[in-house]
């Protein structure tokens, strides 16, 4: 027990057979159907992509029959002709309203005042009368204006309103506005009727205007 024997080939190696080991032939056959579905895969790859994934359970190709929605359809009628017609107008001007001018007869209340006495020489009223004739006026204004003043300041220089102020003969106010008939406005009856005169002119026309004011309304 224990030993080994050893066998020794004593065969020489001339006298050995000679074994030659060939490959097995493949029949054309074989290799045209190989072929064939290699080619058959590689084609069916490219065509549908999804080929193989559609093992998995979940999967599903875009826009399939499985999808919740109806398919939409585009139906393209043939061609068509859109009229449209328009109404005939014609643009008129509006026209512009006429203004209606009523004539309304101004009526001119005549003042009058009771006839004044001969006036004094070298007096103010003297100096009145000649002033009231200078401008073109009657002896009716005369007598408006010796009525209006008499009123007003009795015809004297310094007759002063204590409350308004106002000055002269004519009762300027202030007092101050008769320089520009003259640097001695507040002495020279003069220069306070030439003032006066020039102011009722210019606001009521005449004596006997700024005499009808004064009754109307106590002051002119």
């Amino acid at each position: 027990m224990g030993r080994h024997l050893k066998v020794i080939d004593t065969v020489p190696a001339a006298a050995r057979p000679i074994v030659r080991r060939t490959r097995p032939r493949v029949k054309p056959a074989h290799f045209l159907f190989g072929f064939t579905a290699a080619c058959a895969f590689v084609l069916v790859t490219v065509v549908d992509p999804y080929s193989g994934a559609t093992a998995s359970p979940y999967f599903q190709i875009a826009g399939s029959a499985t999808d919740n929605g109806p398919a939409q359809a585009v139906l393209v009628a043939g061609s068509y002709t859109n009229t449209i017609t328009r109404d005939g107008y014609a643009v008129t001007e509006k026209p512009k309203p006429v203004p209606i001018v009523v004539a309304v007869e101004k009526k001119t209340r005549s003042f009058t005042a009771p006839p004044a006495a001969v006036p004094d020489p070298g007096s103010a009223k003297a100096y009145a009368y000649d002033a009231v004739a200078g401008r073109g006026w009657g002896e009716d204004q005369y007598n408006c204006l010796v009525s209006l003043w008499q009123k007003e300041s009795g015809w004297r220089v310094n007759a002063q309103n204590g409350s308004s102020g106002a000055y002269g003969i004519p009762q300027s106010l202030p007092g101050s506005k008769m320089a520009s008939a003259g640097g001695d406005w507040a002495t020279n009856a003069g220069t306070q009727i030439e003032w006066g005169l020039g102011y009722i002119t210019g606001r009521y026309g005449t004596p006997c205007g700024a005499w009808g004011k004064s009754q109307a309304s106590g002051w002119y």
